[in-house]
């Protein structure tokens, strides 16, 4: 079987040790009060010498590179240090390429701990957007989770924290709210894929304090167009995409076919930068997040970020092409 160049499907985990809020808080006090009693800025979310895509951050006057990086099965390779040691690689690229937000999530087996590997082993990670999330029906296990995730990353703050599939995310989204209250985490969001519970995410979307939502959206599911989108453009949401390769299967059907001659007016050179400039092209969307395990695959993916994106026009072109394959 091929490599999948991305994917974002769900699978259990083992469960973890439950925390209270209350031990949690104790925690805080012992081991990040300092940090809490910094001041609370932004941090840099790029740094590169080209000119590359960025969108702003609704709400906010911060700006992200269009292009982040998804974990999901990628960064799952245990305690393999060759796998640890090219998966650094991969990470060292697209931080080196412009690249900003880092995805991930407790769901990702060993993901975590291996980014915490990674980021221990490069020497300016200073352009990370960290994100991740809580993946849990238990209110308490979600709390013990992220406590994991501060430590598997090495980080007493997070920038996103997202309530993973909508799972309990009435308790999660309290919880979220009060670290961001305290300074552990600067936005809150939540996240779905494959197309699932839009229905409840819209009603979430149009009445939660949140800051950012995830869901799936590319050339060939443009399900999201309807609502999603729109209501996130209207409520000034930031909007991470997944699945932007719908699971890898996008290769397979097109990589051996030609691109259109007017892909080149806006700068793409490869089927990667044309699935992924179609999706950032569109108004509402912050940045996608393509998962991979390899370099040569990151480099193709990081050249979204330069150069024209699609207009309106353009981006019909770009679905129609498709349309006659």
């Amino acid at each position: 079987m091929p490599e999948s160049r991305e994917a974002h499907d769900e699978k259990p985990e083992a469960t973890r040790a439950v925390i209270t809020r209350r031990a949690f808080l104790k925690y805080l006090l012992l081991t990040v009060g300092a940090a809490l009693s910094a001041p609370f800025l932004p941090r840099p979310v790029f740094c590169a010498p080209r000119t590359i895509i960025t969108r702003r951050i609704p709400r906010t006057d911060e700006h992200l590179p269009v292009i982040g990086m998804g974990t999901w099965q990628t960064f799952h390779v245990g305690s393999d240090t060759r796998l640890r040691d090219a998966r650094t690689d991969v990470l060292r690229t697209f931080l080196k390429m412009g690249g900003g937000m880092v995805d991930s999530s407790p769901m990702y087996g060993s993901a975590e701990q291996v980014l915490g590997y990674t980021l221990e082993r490069i020497d300016d990670s200073s352009s990370l957007f960290s994100a991740t999330k809580i993946w849990t029906p238990f209110t308490g296990q979600g709390i013990s989770q992220i406590m994991d995730s501060h430590e598997y990353w090495g980080l007493e703050q997070f920038d996103l924290l997202q309530v993973h599939n909508l799972l309990n995310w009435e308790k999660h989204l309290e919880t979220l709210l009060e670290w961001k209250s305290l300074g552990l985490t600067r936005y809150v969001g939540i996240t779905t894929s494959h197309g699932r519970r839009h229905d409840l995410f819209e009603k979430v979307m149009t009445t939660a304090p949140i800051d950012f939502v995830q869901f799936t959206y590319n050339i060939v599911d443009r399900a999201a167009e309807d609502r999603l989108l729109p209501i996130a453009r209207e409520r000034e949401l930031g909007v991470i995409i997944n699945r932007p390769f719908q699971g890898g299967q996008l290769f397979p059907r097109f990589e051996k076919l030609p691109l259109p001659a007017f892909a080149k007016t806006f700068d793409c050179r490869n089927w990667a930068q044309f699935f992924l400039k179609f999706i950032v092209s569109h108004p509402a969307v912050t940045c996608a997040i393509p998962a991979t395990s390899r370099v040569d695959h990151m480099i193709e993916n990081m050249g979204a970020l330069e150069g024209r994106l699609p207009d309106e026009g353009e981006r019909r072109m770009m679905i129609q092409y498709i349309a006659s394959l």
